[in-house]
């Protein structure tokens, strides 16, 4: 199923929660591709969407055997991304998916080759690495600014979700936890910008057996028993020799770590929370004082969210653009399938070392993902 230049690609969306006001919204911007159904597994939920954004709602099956839908823009919990997405693509549409990929690297490689298999584009947030910030930093790597990177921290820390979250117990489960649910981020950006991890080595702990849900909701006041590591500490060893420092917790009440610094042989880094597409990079020249490069001003890094009091720059649906427009030119998609499936092998690797108390190994034949240079970025808009 090839798009050819002057059609749109229609889009389906499957899974109508929180997340996907992003993607709803944020679809008028780009170009090359139109809304054009939901579902989710609350007719409700998905009537509501629906008629918010002028699509049509339906039940899943039914989007999945629409020949108006021509990619599938998964959006559903991460319990539901593989079997979505397989549905999906064996139904002969491509597929972006919510991250992670999958919710074991087993059935992450199942996916890439059934996408493969079948001549379909997979890709998968997150594409916040594509923003401003993470697109500035990309630039000041290739070109040398650090010199040869050597070593580097990334830090995601916090105090969970329970004091917010009505109903967080799930994300304290197997195939939950600090690093699953955040790492994405981190590790996706640290790909970009250093290539792919070759070994992990990493320790783990629980920092609380139980924990108090202190959200308002009909879980508020009440326990539930943690079954995954809150604090991960772990050491990636990058292809090229660099090692990084990843850390992901929800048992800090408070740090003055940054998300992310690179040193190298001529300078060091500094990026914002990978969690946003804008932020301030910094630059440290063989140890001169900081230069900042703010993104606001820049493409995809303007604050625009939450819409009421646009705070930070939220521009879900790029990397969807990118595979769209890689349709047209045969270039491989930056957010795509392999890039996620060596994010989620890493992510595996980090607590299996974890729990073995052993380094593990990263196989496969992931490259890093080619810059997004300004004018292809501008090319992508409406």
């Amino acid at each position: 199923m090839q798009a050819n230049s002057q059609a749109k690609l229609g889009i389906g969306v499957i899974g109508c929660g929180n997340i996907s006001m992003t993607y709803l919204r944020n679809a008028a911007l780009f170009g090359g591709i139109e809304l054009r159904a939901c579902a989710d597994i609350s007719a409700e939920m998905a009537a509501l969407r629906a008629k918010e954004y002028g699509i049509r709602p339906l039940d899943v099956d039914a989007l999945l055997a629409d020949p108006e839908i021509d990619l599938v823009l998964n959006l559903t919990i991460p319990a539901a991304h593989f079997d979505i997405s397989f549905s999906a693509l064996s139904a002969g549409k491509h597929v972006f998916t919510e991250k992670p990929l999958a919710t074991s690297a087993g059935d992450g490689r199942r996916l890439v080759a059934e996408a493969a298999k079948r001549g379909l584009l997979l890709g998968s947030a997150p594409d916040t690495f594509l923003g401003a910030a993470g697109r500035k930093a990309r630039r000041l790597m290739d070109e040398g600014a650090i010199g040869r990177p050597v070593t580097g921290t990334a830090f995601m820390m916090g105090r969970g979700m329970e004091r917010w979250h009505p109903n967080p117990q799930f994300y304290y489960q197997p195939g939950g936890g600090p690093v699953f649910d955040m790492g994405p981020y981190y590790l996706t950006m640290l790909v970009n910008l250093l290539g792919p991890v070759a070994r992990v080595m990493a320790m783990v702990t629980r920092g609380q057996e139980e924990r108090l849900i202190t959200a308002e909701g009909p879980f508020k006041n009440t326990k539930f028993k943690v079954g995954t590591p809150t604090s991960v500490l772990s050491l990636l060893e990058f292809r090229s020799g660099a090692t990084v420092t990843f850390g992901a917790s929800w048992d800090v009440f408070r740090h003055s770590n940054h998300p992310i610094e690179l040193h190298g042989t001529e300078g060091s880094l500094r990026l914002p929370d990978p969690d946003t597409f804008g932020g301030t990079v910094s630059l440290s020249e063989r140890g001169a004082d900081w230069k900042d490069f703010a993104s606001e001003g820049e493409l995809y890094g303007a604050c625009n969210w939450p819409y009421a009091a646009p705070d930070r720059a939220n521009y879900r649906m790029l990397g969807v653009a990118d595979l769209v427009r890689s349709l047209q030119t045969g270039a491989t998609p930056r957010a795509s399938g392999n890039l996620a499936l060596h994010v989620l092998e890493i992510m595996e690797a980090i607590l299996h070392s974890g729990e073995t108390k052993s380094p593990v190994a990263i196989a496969g034949d992931v490259v890093q993902p080619a810059l997004l240079g300004e004018d292809e970025a501008r090319g992508l808009l409406a």
